[in-house]
């Protein structure tokens, strides 16, 4: 349990201080803006897999028994949350995080500006149902709580950033509900070649994951744990 609290630290607090205006401009300043955030993803990835491997390890305390339908909520979810991830990474988005730098939004900004934060909403959501012990549920429902206080903090940035004016009228045309402003004809989607790219990358990833991708980097099979809830 103390090796979880201590990786849940390092990894809120990587996500915390590097969000600071002076810290990130320093950084960035330093490394260039593409090697900064390739770096801060690699980071994040190594903490979040420490963080991932700390909690299994935990003390158990079950807070609900498993069910066939909670492993289906995960596997309906996981597809529109790699879709988000691989779109958001490699997509010119100055009103978010993206590893792309660019002054042009990608198509993926029509449906919503924070693709990434939202693919790591859904991720963390989706792993709820599955996962009902009390280290588990602190560690998704904790993440899924930072990913909505990220949507709120990035626009905060951006807005600095580009300045209120320029923010708002970047802002007109994409919203932060997903497809929001789609349904609502503020926005429009151009050549959606990039989209349907990232849909094709997010369905082998998740295929991989399905086959064998999650039992190998993570444990648990999740194709395993559903026939054995039949």
């Amino acid at each position: 349990m103390i090796e979880f609290a201590v990786a849940l630290a390092a990894f809120l607090a990587a996500h915390s201080i590097p969000a600071l205006p002076s810290v990130r401009g320093r950084l960035v300043a330093l490394l260039g803006r593409v090697p900064y955030l390739a770096a801060y993803s690699v980071l994040s990835l190594v903490l979040l897999a420490w963080l991932v491997d700390a909690a299994r390890r935990a003390d158990t305390v079950t807070l609900w028994e498993p069910a066939r339908w909670q492993w289906c909520v995960t596997l309906a979810l996981m597809p529109f949350a790699l879709f988000f991830l691989t779109s958001g990474l490699f997509a010119a988005n100055p009103l978010s995080v993206s590893l792309r730098s660019g002054a042009k939004p990608g198509a993926i900004v029509a449906i919503t500006r924070h693709p990434l934060i939202w693919g790591f909403l859904v991720w963390a959501v989706a792993h709820i149902p599955p996962n009902g012990d009390l280290v588990s549920v602190v560690l998704f429902g904790g993440l899924a709580a930072f990913s909505l206080a990220g949507l709120v903090l990035l626009d905060a940035k951006a807005k600095r950033r580009l300045g209120a004016e320029r923010w708002r009228a970047m802002s007109q045309a994409t919203s932060v509900v997903p497809f929001a402003a789609l349904l609502t004809g503020r926005a429009t989607i151009g050549p959606a070649r990039a989209l349907v790219a990232a849909a094709v990358l997010a369905m082998a990833v998740y295929a991989w994951f399905l086959v064998q991708g999650h039992a190998l980097l993570i444990g648990p099979d999740p194709l395993a744990m559903l026939r054995a809830l039949d």
